[in-house]
């Protein structure tokens, strides 16, 4: 008696190694039944030649994988295989009268296929990629809002004839579709809403912003590109105006040279009649003058470097805009537009006037006409004269700003207030001391001592003090910053750019000389500092400083940042130069980390016992 055949699978039509449905190449695992269907052609239907659902395991044969050593194993059974299992296998094929049916409907789908990816263009740098298809990609026939997925024409068979995704929104190919779709509602963010200044969707005019004006994407564009346009007008026009400003200081700066020079000359000739009664009286006047000239000179290059950098923020903006200007999806052009409009900075700038010409001429005249007098009053009443005459202006560079914006503004009083006139600081990794390390893009400094670093040697790093000073200077208006402090001995402040970068003397830091101002703490209290003076103060300890300037007003605070803001100590002064944060971490691991405006508050530790002010003073003493 002839035993039964091994089953269909054992055929000699079927061959592992062909899609039984589009005779292509067969690509992943055989079905349970035993059968070979690509991926593609199966989706999550029956098997086309025996009708099995491929999902309901078979006991008895499992999955079969198709590897070399199992084709070759049927192969070889499909030539071991009997007439009778031959003729058996034909007979079940004929009895099945859909198989012909789903093979030619395969077989066309796979066509249309194969005929579409011949038609298709190569893919552009906008078009909407497939995530489906890995190793070929393919452009994006529609997009699904509720998979967040993209598809092409191929893998897109499922949503258009499955049941189960009849309820999938599908809608013309979205690139980046997590961000252009509402997260709400799930659908494309193809409105915007004017009184919000977002992207929303069509529920959304109905839900969350009911009552609020909102127009297509398009349209919105082109209004806003209008004042985008306006605006980078506005901005060509300010960094020209800086530039020239930058042009016209270099230029007043070779004038006060020349004029210094000139008053010399007329100070050697007077002093010449004077011989040696008037050569002490000779050098303290030339350096009086010398003095002036120094002063006068620090001033222009202190704001010749805040404008530069102005004028360097206002080119990075101007680039900024015009990349925003050349995004061409309506969703990313208003999103970024509104994040930049944010923090778009002021393209206010300073008028510049020298006044020093004006004030050396008074000063020759006074020369000429005290020398007569100089014989019996010397070194009295002369020198006397000439000081005066410097101090009844003391600004050798006068600045116009608009003041009258912050004139009648109050004064902050909450954090939020404050905020207002914050910006992102970071540290000049070209003036900090070799024993301090920069991490967190230049937003945190540690003393490392006694570890230095390989940093270049430049004219503007610190040699004896381990300090640093911020990329960014404060100069007119309103400022405001806020840092994290940690160890005994960090000191925060501000200082001139001007202030000596390689000695050893106590006018080298922060704390010595009379164009800084800073706050320490010592592990117990907190002092102020200013020309080498400290001053004690009985306040609890604070690990986030807030420092807030006035420059027309000439106001310096410092602020204990929590829940409420509380007032350490203030400073009032004629500020003459643009300020620069300057920090000094006086002992090992004392670090001090920029704080991102808005950042949450840190939690607060316990602060240990504050002696009586009087305790502190002796203790410095």
């Amino acid at each position: 008696m002839t035993e039964p055949g091994p089953g269909p699978e054992l055929t000699s039509s079927s061959n592992p190694q062909q899609c039984a449905s589009c005779s292509g190449k067969m690509t992943g695992d055989q079905l349970t039944c035993g059968h070979s269907v690509c991926v593609s052609c199966l989706g999550d239907k029956s098997c086309p030649t025996c009708l099995k659902n491929p999902a309901e395991p078979d006991p008895e044969n499992g999955l079969r994988q198709n590897g070399a050593a199992e084709r070759k194993e049927d192969l070889g059974q499909e030539e071991d295989s009997t007439p009778e299992q031959i003729r058996t296998q034909a007979d079940l094929n004929e009895s099945d009268p859909q198989k012909p049916e789903v093979d030619r409907k395969t077989a066309e789908t796979e066509q249309h296929v194969q005929t579409v990816e011949q038609k298709e263009e190569p893919l552009g740098p906008n078009d909407v990629v497939c995530d489906s298809c890995i190793e070929s990609p393919r452009r994006a026939l529609k997009s699904c809002l509720t998979c967040l997925v993209s598809y092409c024409e191929a893998h897109l068979r499922p949503h258009l004839e499955n049941p189960k995704f009849q309820n999938h929104r599908l809608v013309e190919p979205l690139g980046d579709i997590e961000r252009r779709t509402c997260e709400s509602h799930k659908w494309p963010l193809e409105l915007f809403c004017s009184a919000d200044g977002s992207c929303i969707c069509q529920d959304c005019v109905t839900e969350e912003h009911r009552g609020h004006t909102a127009v297509p994407v398009g349209e919105a564009r082109r209004r806003i590109e209008k004042e985008l346009k306006e605006k980078q007008t506005d901005v060509g026009k300010t960094v020209t105006a800086a530039e020239n400003a930058i042009n016209k200081l270099q230029a007043n700066t070779v004038s006060i040279e020349h004029s210094v020079t000139e008053v010399r000359a007329v100070i050697e000739a007077q002093f010449q009649e004077l011989q040696v009664k008037v050569e002490r009286a000779k050098k303290e006047v030339t350096e009086i003058l010398e003095g002036e000239e120094s002063q006068a000179l620090k001033q222009a290059e202190g704001i010749r470097a805040h404008l530069e950098q102005r004028c360097s923020d206002l080119k990075k903006t101007q680039a900024q805009m015009e990349k925003l200007s050349k995004n061409q999806n309506d969703v990313d052009f208003l999103q970024e537009y509104a994040n930049w409009k944010k923090d778009a900075a002021d393209g206010s700038l300073p008028g510049i006037y020298i006044g020093l010409m004006d004030r050396l001429d008074s000063f020759s005249q006074v020369v000429i006409e005290s020398t007569q007098e100089l014989c019996d009053i010397l070194m009295s009443s002369y020198i006397e004269k000439v000081k005066g005459t410097c101090k009844n202006d003391k600004m050798g560079i006068k600045t116009t700003v608009h003041a009258k914006r912050n004139r009648f503004l109050p004064d902050p009083k909450t954090r939020d207030d404050f905020l207002k006139y914050s910006s992102q600081l970071s540290f000049d990794g070209e003036t900090a001391h070799k024993f301090l390390r920069l991490t967190e893009e230049n937003r945190k400094v540690t003393n490392t001592t006694p570890w230095q670093h390989p940093y270049p040697d430049v004219p503007e790093r610190f040699e004896h003090h381990r300090q640093v000073l911020a990329a960014e200077s404060f100069y007119l208006d309103r400022h405001y910053f806020e840092a994290d402090i940690s160890g005994d001995g960090v000191h925060i402040g501000l200082t001139y750019k001007s202030v000596d970068r390689k000695g050893s003397e106590s006018n080298s830091c922060i704390t010595g000389n009379n164009f800084s101002w800073c706050l320490q703490w010592n592990g117990r209290t907190f002092s102020a500092w200013h020309s080498d003076v400290e001053t004690p103060l009985n306040v609890e300890r604070f690990p986030r400083i807030g420092v807030y300037v006035d420059y027309p007003r000439g106001l310096l605070a410092f602020y204990g940042v929590g829940d409420t803001m509380t007032l350490i100590h203030k400073y009032e002064a004629e500020f003459l130069e643009p300020l620069y944060p300057a920090f000094w971490l006086s002992k090992k691991e004392n670090v001090v980390a920029l704080v991102s405006p808005g950042e949450l508050l840190p939690l607060k530790s316990p602060s240990p016992p504050t002696p009586p002010l009087n305790e502190a003073v002796v203790a410095q003493t």
